[in-house]
């Protein structure tokens, strides 16, 4: 240390008694450097525009546009990989950088393409999934992959070019010794190891903590670079596997604080014990959202049974799903059990073996059979396992019906058919004699949205009735959402929407909506493009094109907005028209169970959610994510920002609370299902009720 500092001394002498020579020392200091090390540079440079290019790409604030915190972390992490480099001989070095612009390229291509359907990044321990990708691998690339997430194989092929220049002026002849080598490493893990400490000393105790938990993804890529979040990643990932060793004290204490805290008692209100002893029938509606019901094309609607259903039953039109990168099976955990997805992976694949509290299992001590239905392949997301797990009885999977190529529409079974098949196995269900809970899983509906040709005809064009010259009358069209994504959909929804108008005809004539009540929930939203809700909502049909942002009927769709317009759909009715009505208090998919519960008598003391009839305007979702809505504001906690969502001024103290409450949530739903909590407290409990006894 004395003598590293008496050379900060020398130089600084140097510098004072002749700077115009110095600074000459320096230029050609910093030039032979260059010369010495261009394919360490070239390494690092791309791998470090890279990384920065995917966050400008995903994360589009100020804040992130500005951040160095991102670039030295990133390239300190870089410059620590290839230092290694210089171990290796001249002539092979190359494909040691190469190697791993590759890799740091791919890590950014991957997360490119992964943000732009899950608006996420993604993680290692979505390598278990990768069986459930190959299904909708048409969908990926057609609906996900773009022209920018190609942009970062410019890297690999810099570094290439860069190689076979120096190849050609004979660069790799001089070959130093190793004992240079070694020092040549050991100086540029210095440079990486004092990148790192300036990165650190600029951390503050939030962001700290927050990249400890990871949860809130987005954040942590913005603060700390795309490569250290990866890192922190892999180690996130492998929690499972040693969530008995560590953290387990921790994640107990903070799950018994938690409910302390929360007000866990029953209550009762004016929907308590109404449904009680009914049968259930579960429809979950894939990709279903709430921005097509009510919509008409040329006087044609959308969604007239969904239409006819929320006029004569329940509808919450303030609800949203809640799901992160098990998409559907996500929906199935939170709704069945009113907990949130996994901050990594999955609980249907990477947590099937906890113990949950359920509405399968709950109902089943109140008598009644359970059931699934999906005429899919009944591990697709683990399901013939996790939905054992969750407490049915029986799960009827691709297995039990009869598919064809005549009859299948997307991945599977038409819904048409799929509805068509169910009635004979539902009808001997109700010859059991026992009140029975069933959850029917749509397929039809889903992502790429490509089949149009099978969905029937239903025109998303506008249509025009003018007069000509002539004085005759005539019928033109204008595209309008025809040939976009959006179109598609909405042609898929109003396909879907006849198979269930099919379906409820068919209930009924079998007898089978006698004492029953469904509950229908679209699953997610559908991920369409930004671009296709602009024309939807501005389409000019004198221009063919959106209206100009300067027109005043132009309508503004920004990013706030379409996190708004992923609203779904949630819909309680009976034959008999019991209950009706609209409720617009915000709601998420963890607050169905304890809703549900209120409803038909059974209860989950763990349960997140709340029951929207006894909250009321005082409840707030949470997005896995971090971002949270209620009736008055919707916050992004990756930006730090919020929307209002009515004149009422919004405190500071307001926000604090609300986010607060949301990391609370997260992190204990989190911890509940990675150290398998309930099963520990249930042990527990019978280890004290036996000691009691025995005392």
């Amino acid at each position: 240390m004395k003598k590293i500092w008496n050379k900060i001394k020398k130089y600084c002498l140097d510098f004072k008694n002749d700077p115009k020579k110095k600074l000459l020392k320096i230029k050609k200091r910093i030039k032979d450097y260059f010369h010495n090390n261009l394919l360490f540079v070239i390494y690092v440079i791309t791998c470090v525009v890279n990384s920065t290019l995917l966050r400008f790409f995903t994360l589009h604030t100020v804040e992130n546009y500005l951040s160095i915190k991102p670039i030295l972390a990133d390239t300190a992490i870089v410059v620590l990989v290839g230092a290694f480099g210089y171990l290796i001989k001249p002539k092979k070095r190359f494909i040691y950088f190469m190697t791993f612009d590759i890799f740091f390229t791919a890590i950014c291509m991957i997360n490119s393409i992964y943000y732009t359907f899950y608006t996420s990044f993604a993680s290692v321990s979505m390598l278990s999934l990768a069986q459930f990708i190959a299904p909708v691998g048409d969908a990926v690339v057609e609906n996900v992959l773009q022209i920018k997430d190609l942009v970062y194989l410019w890297g690999p092929i810099c570094l290439f070019f860069v190689h076979w220049k120096l190849k050609k002026r004979n660069y790799y002849e001089h070959n130093l010794s190793f004992k240079r080598r070694k020092t040549q490493t050991f100086k540029h893990l210095i440079l990486g190891a004092v990148l790192i400490t300036i990165f650190t000393l600029t951390l503050t105790p939030l962001e700290i903590g927050r990249f400890a938990k990871q949860w809130n993804r987005e954040y942590i890529v913005m603060k700390f670079g795309i490569y250290t979040y990866q890192m922190n990643d892999v180690v996130k990932s492998i929690e499972p596997k040693v969530s008995s060793l560590f953290g387990l004290d921790n994640a107990m204490k903070s799950f018994h604080e938690y409910f302390e805290e929360r007000d866990t008692s029953q209550k009762t209100n004016e929907y308590t014990n109404v449904f009680e002893g009914k049968n259930i029938i579960g429809i979950h509606a894939e990709s279903m959202q709430s921005f097509p019901i009510g919509m008409t094309f040329n006087g044609q609607e959308v969604t007239p049974t969904l239409n006819k259903l929320v006029s004569e039953g329940l509808y919450f039109d303030n609800f949203y799903s809640q799901v992160s990168v098990g998409t559907s099976s996500d929906t199935e955990l939170t709704l069945s059990t009113s907990l949130m997805p996994t901050h990594s992976g999955t609980a249907f694949v990477s947590y099937f073996d906890r113990e949950y509290i359920s509405i399968p299992k709950l109902l089943k001590e109140k008598g009644y059979y359970t059931f699934s239905m999906h005429a899919n392949n009944a591990d697709f997301w683990n399901r013939r396992t996790m939905h054992e797990s969750l407490g049915y009885d029986r799960f009827y999977s691709k297995k039990d019906f009869e598919v064809t190529k005549e009859n299948t529409i997307g991945l599977g079974l038409s819904d048409k058919e799929f509805f068509k098949q169910v009635i004979p196995k539902l009808q001997d269900i109700k010859e059991k004699g026992q009140p029975f809970y069933g959850t029917f899983i749509m397929l039809t509906n889903h992502t790429p949205f490509s089949d149009v040709d099978k969905y029937g005809e239903f025109d998303v064009d506008i249509k025009e009735t003018i007069t000509n010259e002539n004085g005759e009358t005539e019928v033109i069209s204008h595209p309008y959402m025809e040939g976009t994504k959006l179109g598609n959909y909405l042609k898929s929804v109003h396909y879907a929407d006849a198979a269930l108008g099919q379906f409820l005809e068919d209930l009924e004539a079998n007898g089978l909506l006698e004492n029953t009540v469904i509950v229908l929930y679209g699953d997610h939203d559908a991920r369409l493009p930004k671009n296709d809700y602009v024309r939807l909502y501005n389409y000019d049909t004198t221009t063919d094109s959106v209206l100009s942002k300067d027109d005043p009927n132009y309508i503004d769709f920004d990013s706030y907005q379409y996190e708004l317009n992923r609203k779904v759909p949630l819909i309680i009715w009976t034959p008999e028209h019991e209950y009706t009505g609209t409720v617009h208090d915000v709601m998420g998919m963890y607050d169905v169970m304890p809703t549900l519960g209120n409803m038909f008598g059974f209860y989950n003391p763990y349960q997140l959610g709340h029951d929207i009839f006894d909250i009321k305007e005082n409840n707030i979702v949470v997005f896995p994510n971090g971002n949270w809505v209620t009736n008055k504001v919707y916050y992004n906690s990756q930006q730090e920002e919020y929307l209002p969502l009515g004149s009422e001024v919004i405190s500071e103290e307001y926000i604090k609370q609300c986010d607060e409450y949301a990391e609370s949530l997260l992190y204990t739903s989190n911890n509940i299902i990675v150290y398998d909590l309930i099963r520990l407290e249930r042990e527990s409990e019978e280890v004290r009720a036996e000691s009691e006894k025995g005392s």
